[in-house]
């Protein structure tokens, strides 16, 4: 029995002996049901949550005379991750792929940013390109994963989801003002009211247990973003990368860096979308909410 099968078997187990206790009352059901939507989005972290673990442990347990660097290990430890996820068939080869041209075009990114001095990476290493350690992609690939596995576990549907073409745009434009802010007007709000005229009517249907619930998309992309800036903080306390006012001494990360999460998140959900197509909820799922046929096409 492989390793997904077997994590398949425990699951169905446990439920099999908590469910009796669940159904007894809607206070029980509630609170497994808000119970299995912890596990489930800790076990979407698994890529994210292994990562920062990694980031942290180094940080403090890493010796000074290792016979390699810290950041190399890292490297070496992302790629090691990685192949467990596809062996084990914890994640797939096609959404892989998606996750990886996020991961090429995050690192180019990194390139960039760093050789204009928005942050750095304080640490010598082999494998890296420019200033770039090549553990930094990895992290966004962190983020893809995350996307790509929450849309399986909560079987991911929508309401009134926006014309696909709008999203790529907004993903595009995001990704080039992230360069061109440095020599043209940031545009950065802009992208905001974008996304905010496109998504603001939309709604994800998920389903933790039994029963499917409903969320605005952007309040989830807004919680989403909030997330990755707590983990950007660790990464940062535990220098991974350091940030200009952060080479005197660490301090928490100014909350406004959140507006660039999101922004990223947007690029990372559309290219999953590549894999994962956007798919219209049943009718009967969302009774109080007014309804229009999906827009997204092939």
């Amino acid at each position: 029995m492989s390793l997904k099968d077997r994590i398949k078997a425990r699951v169905e187990a446990f439920d099999r002996w908590v469910r009796p206790w669940a159904e007894q009352s809607n206070w029980h059901g509630w609170a497994y049901e808000f119970l299995l939507f912890g596990l489930k989005q800790a076990w979407a972290c698994l890529f994210g949550a292994v990562m920062l673990a990694l980031i942290v442990g180094t940080h403090v347990f890493w010796p000074h005379h290792a016979p390699i660097a810290r950041y190399d290990f890292l490297v070496a430890a992302s790629i090691a991750v990685q192949a467990i996820l596809l062996a084990t068939k914890l994640e797939r080869w096609e959404e892989a792929l998606v996750i990886f041209i996020f991961h090429v075009v995050g690192t180019i990114m990194e390139i960039y940013k760093t050789a204009h001095g928005s942050w750095i990476y304080p640490e010598a290493s082999i494998l890296r390109i420019g200033g770039v350690p090549l553990f930094s992609g990895f992290m966004y690939g962190c983020i893809g994963s995350y996307i790509a596995r929450i849309w399986r576990l909560f079987d991911i549907k929508f309401i009134r989801y926006p014309p696909v073409w709008t999203t790529w745009a907004l993903a595009i434009l995001a990704y080039v003002n992230f360069f061109t802010h440095h020599y043209l007007p940031d545009i950065r709000l802009g992208l905001f009211a974008f996304s905010g005229l496109i998504f603001w009517r939309t709604w994800f249907v998920f389903t933790p247990d039994k029963r499917p619930r409903h969320m605005p998309v952007i309040m989830g992309f807004v919680l989403v973003s909030l997330f990755i800036w707590f983990a950007e903080n660790l990464g940062t306390f535990a220098s991974a990368w350091v940030y200009p006012a952060q080479r005197d001494g660490w301090h928490l990360v100014p909350i406004e860096k959140m507006g660039a999460w999101y922004l990223l998140l947007l690029l990372s959900y559309v290219l999953v979308s590549l894999v994962h197509k956007p798919e219209e909820a049943p009718a009967e799922v969302a009774p109080r909410i007014s309804r229009k046929p999906i827009l997204a096409a092939d």
